[in-house]
């Protein structure tokens, strides 16, 4: 499998999204005045690549999100472009292959700057027997021939190896080491952010002419366009449109029929760093009643913290879907009691600094399975004329959108002049791979972490050294950052930094130390001081 950047279309646009030029955008729609060739709904992941497939095929496009991008499922996700190591173990090969082809075209091609190599460690103990780690092991291999055949490297991703207790505690200190035979080691993709990730769709979506209309809720969604509200000024808006995708995830089925899903609830933790050692892997931990195919992780992060996760639950609410589901006692206690059988000192509640919960939009099967053995495979469906993909994950939602925009241009035969699906082979805003990044000490590592090739642009807005500087003590992120979010990036309310640009919300300490700066930021970007 080549990918190679060729034949990839030019953008035609900005790639900059701020509030007058969505106000711009949607008003030159209004009314029905201009009708787009696709409208999606939904502005999480599988939406921002619908819109970006269809537009980077020369399709005149419209995206409309209820709420801010990446407001639901898309923030909460374990933060992975991971291979489908469990899916090998159901011996679902074809959806194994699928997520190491597209975590392939996520670390070499759409984002190399927020997709990086992580090490995992499965510790082996009482807790794995032999022949539990014997298929672990055989799994793990085969993963890595998909790794090879869908075209990454092993410097990238390195092959599984077996290591000694010693090198085990050098990566993760915290692993207890009584008892331990050694452990495995193998490799994954890690996204810096799963919501930046999200912007980055979008806003090379826009820099190839799709308007990307946050705040804009949908009310009624028919074969030619929908009829919304724009939660900005509160004014009606008529949307007209040849085609219009549902991408709307778990809140798919309240928008059109058809449609039959399963949510499927995934609880994580944050602990800082610190409490676990530092470590430079993650450590997994079978859950004591699984399989062998489920695990507990705890994976170190770039921000001081370490994620545990994760649960899956079904989840049927009473009410509408929220797009924050809380963390309750039970699931705090699995994920805690069960990575702690793998550390010398247990994790309690008291460790816990973040607490969050995400729904997957599940295809419900025809019996009563639990959702933890329901498909991860995606499907692209056709009901009143209105195209809706759901199921899939955050590693394989481009391939979602290639399906579904195909699906666009087969239903609507030659009335719409549709170029080929390129986004295999299309950069998004900021790609830079590893080894042309700035070198060390000419911009802060942490903007050359998060932003890429932008790093220089984000720091362009610094006006004094401060602004590059972190924002207070325990909070890593700076003002040119927040301010570059306003002018560039389409936050619209101080919650948009805080919840979604930077993150710090995942921290409620964190969120509270910055909302003064967060809020100022919105005076600094109109004023230009």
């Amino acid at each position: 499998m080549s990918l190679r950047r060729r034949e990839v279309p030019e953008a035609r646009g900005s790639d900059s999204l701020n509030e007058a030029r969505r106000a711009a955008e949607l008003e030159a729609l209004a009314g029905g005045g201009e009708a787009v060739d696709v409208l999606v709904v939904g502005g999480g992941i599988t939406g921002a690549w619908v819109a970006l497939d269809a537009a980077s095929r020369g399709l005149d496009v419209a995206l409309v999100e209820q709420a801010d991008l990446a407001n639901g499922t898309s923030r909460w996700s374990s933060k992975l472009a991971h291979g489908g190591l469990r899916y090998l173990a159901h011996l679902d090969f074809a959806l194994a292959w699928e997520s190491a082809a597209e975590r392939a075209v996520l670390m070499d091609v759409s984002a190399p700057h927020l997709v990086r190599a992580l090490p995992l460690l499965i510790p082996l103990g009482d807790h794995v027997g032999r022949a539990a780690g014997t298929k672990l092991e055989t799994g793990i291999r085969i993963g890595d021939r998909l790794r090879a055949a869908a075209g990454t490297s092993r410097r990238r991703l390195p092959p599984m190896r077996r290591i000694s207790t010693e090198e085990a505690r050098r990566l993760a200190p915290a692993v207890d080491e009584r008892g331990m035979r050694g452990a495995i080691l193998h490799w994954d993709g890690q996204i810096e952010d799963d919501a930046r990730l999200v912007l980055a769709v979008a806003r090379t979506a826009a820099a190839h002419g799709a308007r990307i209309l946050t705040y804009t809720r949908v009310e009624q969604l028919c074969a030619d366009g929908a009829i919304a509200v724009d939660e900005r000024s509160g004014a009606r808006v008529e949307i007209t449109a040849r085609h219009v995708v549902n991408a709307a995830g778990v809140w798919a089925g309240g928008l059109t029929g058809g449609v039959a899903l399963r949510p499927s609830k995934g609880a994580h933790l944050l602990v800082r760093s610190e409490r676990l050692g530092e470590p430079r892997a993650g450590v997994s931990a079978p859950l004591p009643d699984s399989d062998g195919s489920r695990f507990v992780f705890a994976i170190p992060r770039p921000d001081g913290l370490v994620l545990i996760g994760l649960t899956d639950e079904p989840y049927d609410p009473d009410g509408p879907i929220p797009a924050a589901p809380p963390v309750d006692g039970a699931e705090e206690r699995t994920m805690l009691e069960t990575v702690s059988r793998v550390l010398e000192r247990p994790l309690t509640s008291a460790d816990v600094v973040g607490r969050y919960a995400g729904l997957r939009p599940l295809l419900a099967a025809a019996d009563d399975d639990a959702t933890a053995d329901l498909s991860r495979r995606h499907a692209v469906l056709d009901h009143d004329g209105v195209v809706t993909v759901v199921g899939g994950k955050l590693t394989t939602a481009r391939r979602m959108a290639q399906d579904a925009v195909d699906r666009v241009v087969e239903l609507a035969g030659d009335t719409l002049a549709a170029g080929p699906c390129v986004t295999r082979r299309l950069p998004l805003v900021g790609a830079v791979p590893p080894a042309e990044a700035p070198a060390a000490g000419e911009l802060p590592p942490p903007l050359v972490r998060r932003y890429g090739a932008e790093a220089a642009r984000v720091a362009a807005l610094a006006q004094r050294p401060e602004d590059l500087a972190p924002i207070a003590p325990d909070v890593p992120v700076s003002r040119a950052e927040l301010r570059f979010a306003v002018e560039h990036e389409l936050a619209l309310t101080p919650a948009d930094l805080l919840d979604r640009r930077t993150r710090l919300g995942l921290v409620p300490e964190r969120r509270d130390a910055a909302l003064a700066a967060a809020e100022e930021a919105f005076g600094t970007a109109r004023t230009g001081k």
